[in-house]
């Protein structure tokens, strides 16, 4: 009975090796980190993603010369490709998840809501083409919204970063650090909101809409939200995306919460022999979005954090 515990422990040991350890999964996490940052930046202004005009032309060129189904999908794809610069970072982000987090059903209904959403006002415009002559036309509060989605682009980076962090142990990205700089993005997204702050798309606005006092009011509300967890506050709406509270700097945070003994299971079997308490296997991963969740609003729990503590001897397995 022993032999064969051991044997699935150690298959489990070579398994959660396979799966962390390969430096391909600190690079790409790394490359994610630069790809949502070129993102972002697209998004403020500083350059377009656009795919080749010659593509567009052609195809719709081709779509105008045949008709039935094959047209309509002719006009799709050229529609895909014209509005490559706004979708594709948006796209890109829900694909991201998918091959990060090994999450299928969240990138789904992202994909599916994005999906419904675009095609809605085609829709309906088809069936009522004089509703067009009311409509907005594109300027300002269209590119506020492409401004918006880089500073959440740009917050969101950061997790990938993190994780690449953990992974190779540089210590560049504490808790606090990371808190710190989601605090300035979201303070600059609500001057922004503001005008205080200006991109390079932006034209002149003589008086802040409804829309945007309440939308700079939610973003500096956050970021008061966020100001505790510079000192140890756990944060569970964000818990899931900062680094764990073991991995703050600040020497007066008095709760950091459930530790671990060791990160070696022999290790770890050997002093729980010699303190004759259970061994409590975590199992955990730098990239691990329900392991930070669960590092920050369960290990922090002071019954949970004396329990574990005092009563066992925590293993956390990578």
């Amino acid at each position: 009975m022993i032999g064969t515990r051991q044997i699935e422990i150690e298959k489990i040991k070579i398994n959660a090796n396979d799966v962390e350890n390969p430096s391909s999964l600190k690079k790409f996490n790394r490359f994610l980190f630069f790809l949502l940052v070129v993102f972002a930046c697209s998004f403020f202004g500083g350059f377009e993603l656009m795919l080749p005009a010659s593509w567009s032309s052609k195809i719709d060129a081709k779509a105008e010369s045949v008709s039935g189904v094959l047209g309509i999908l002719l006009m799709a794809c050229t529609l895909v490709i014209v509005s490559f610069s706004c979708t594709g970072p948006i796209i890109g982000t829900l694909l991201v998840s998918v091959s990060t987090q090994g999450n299928i059903l969240g990138p789904a209904v992202g994909m599916f809501g994005f999906a419904l959403a675009l095609a809605i006002p085609f829709s309906f415009f088809a069936f009522f083409p004089s509703v067009l002559k009311n409509l907005p036309r594109s300027g300002n509060w269209l590119n506020m919204v492409k401004v918006l989605l880089g500073f959440f682009e740009l917050a969101f980076s950061l997790k990938f970063l993190s994780v690449a962090d953990l992974a190779y142990g540089w210590g560049l990205l504490s808790r606090p650090t990371f808190i710190a700089i989601w605090i300035v993005i979201f303070v600059m997204a609500g001057l922004y909101l503001l005008g205080k702050i200006k991109m390079p798309h932006d034209t002149d606005m003589p008086y802040v809409s409804v829309p945007r006092l309440l939308m700079a009011i939610a973003s500096f509300s956050f970021a008061v939200y966020l100001l505790p967890g510079l000192f140890g506050a756990p944060l569970n709406v964000i818990s899931a995306f900062a680094p764990p509270i073991s991995k703050s700097d600040a020497s007066f945070i008095q709760n950091r919460g459930a530790e671990a003994k060791s990160h070696d299971y022999d290790e770890a079997l050997k002093i729980a022999a010699q303190e004759n308490k259970p061994l409590l296997i975590d199992f955990t991963g730098y990239g691990c979005v329900n392991c930070r969740k669960m590092e920050t609003a369960v290990w922090t729990n002071l019954e949970v954090a004396d329990l574990v503590n005092n009563k066992c001897v925590l293993v956390s397995l990578f």
